[in-house]
C-alpha cells in the first residue's frame, strides 16, 4: 500500500479530531471486535428508541427503552457532530466514560455516521489508518438497502482494508460485522454507476429521510458522503455540495457525467488516490457545502 495513502488515513479531520481525549482513546481495547462491541454499548439508534422494546430490541439487547428519560433529545445528531463532542457527552452522562455497563439513560442517541466518526477517531488515535465510508447496507433492514456508514481500517498483518460496522449488534449475519466481505456492502459509487448504466432501477436503495427518497436521488447523497469521508471530512446528513442540495431535478446530463467520472475513481480509492486528492483541491463545487 502506498505510504501516502496510509499516512492520509492516520490524519484527523474536523469531525474525528479527539482533542484532549486522544490518550484516553488509546486506552480502549485494541481488539477490534471487543472495541466495536464496547462502542455498541454507548449508543442507541433513534430508530431503536422510537420502536421501544420491539423489533430489533425485542430481547432488550440495547436496553429497556422505557427507562430512557422523557426530557432528553430523541436524537443527538444535531448537537454531537464531532467525536470530541460525543466523548464529552458520554463522560458528562457517566463519569466512568466509555464503559460496557452503561445504562440506557446514560447512552447517547446517534445514528450510523456518528458511530463511524467515533470509531475512526478511536482507531486513528491508536495509530491505525482508518476511514469512514458511506453507501448502502443490505443487511440492516429486510427488502431494502438503506443508506449507511461503516469503517475500514488497515490491517498491516494481512496488508488489506477490513470493513467493520459498529452501529449495532448484528448477531444473525452469515459473516462477521467486524470483517465484512466486500460484496456484502453496497458501495456508493457502484450503486450510482449501476443505476446510471441501467443495471438496476435503484428503487431498493433508500435514503432514510422518511420521504421514500431512493434511486439516483439517494445515491448522489452517498457518493458525496463517501468522497468527503475519504478526504477525512465526514459531513453529516444535512450537508451536501450546494450545487446539488435541493436541486437534483435541475442537474443536467453533463452534471451526471461529471459525477460518473468521480464515481469511477471512488471504486478504487487507493489506486486513484492522487486523482481524488487533485479533485479535492481543485473542484470547488464538490466542497462548498449548503
Amino acid at each position: 500500500m502506498n505510504k501516502n495513502v496510509l499516512d492520509h488515513y492516520l490524519e484527523y479531520g474536523t469531525y474525528t479530531f479527539p482533542g484532549i481525549y486522544k490518550d484516553y482513546l488509546k486506552s480502549l481495547p485494541d481488539d477490534i471486535s471487543e472495541l466495536g462491541n464496547l462502542i455498541c454499548h454507548q449508543i442507541i439508534h433513534r430508530a431503536v428508541l422510537k420502536n421501544g422494546n420491539t423489533l430489533a430490541n425485542a430481547d432488550k439487547k440495547y436496553g429497556d427503552m422505557n427507562k430512557f428519560p422523557w426530557f432528553r433529545l430523541k436524537c443527538d445528531d444535531d448537537i454531537l457532530m464531532t467525536a470530541a463532542a460525543m466523548i464529552a457527552e458520554l463522560f458528562r452522562l457517566d463519569e466512568k466514560g466509555i464503559t460496557k455497563n452503561r445504562t440506557v439513560e446514560n447512552k447517547i442517541v446517534v445514528t450510523c455516521r456518528y458511530v463511524s466518526v467515533l470509531m475512526s477517531s478511536i482507531l486513528k488515535s491508536k495509530g491505525i489508518p482508518t476511514r469512514s465510508r458511506a453507501g448502502f447496507a443490505p443487511y440492516c433492514l429486510p427488502n431494502i438497502c438503506a443508506d449507511h456508514w461503516i469503517n475500514q481500517y488497515w490491517y498491516e498483518d494481512e496488508q488489506r482494508w477490513i470493513t467493520i460496522d459498529a452501529d449495532g449488534y448484528f448477531d444473525d449475519l452469515d459473516f462477521s460485522q467486524f470483517d465484512i466481505p466486500n460484496n456484502k456492502f453496497c458501495w456508493a459509487a457502484q450503486v450510482w454507476l449501476d443505476i446510471r448504466s441501467g443495471k438496476t432501477d435503484g428503487k431498493q436503495y433508500v435514503y432514510a429521510d422518511g420521504k421514500g427518497t431512493n434511486g439516483l436521488k439517494a445515491a448522489i447523497r452517498s457518493v458525496f458522503y463517501d468522497f468527503h469521508a475519504l478526504m477525512n471530512n465526514e459531513i453529516s446528513y444535512e450537508f451536501q455540495p450546494s450545487y446539488i442540495s435541493g436541486k437534483f431535478d435541475k442537474l443536467t446530463e453533463n452534471d451526471f457525467i461529471e459525477i460518473d467520472k468521480l464515481a469511477e475513481l471512488l471504486l478504487n480509492p487507493d489506486k486513484n488516490f492522487d486523482a481524488l486528492i487533485e479533485i479535492w483541491k481543485t473542484e470547488k463545487k464538490y466542497r462548498i457545502i449548503n
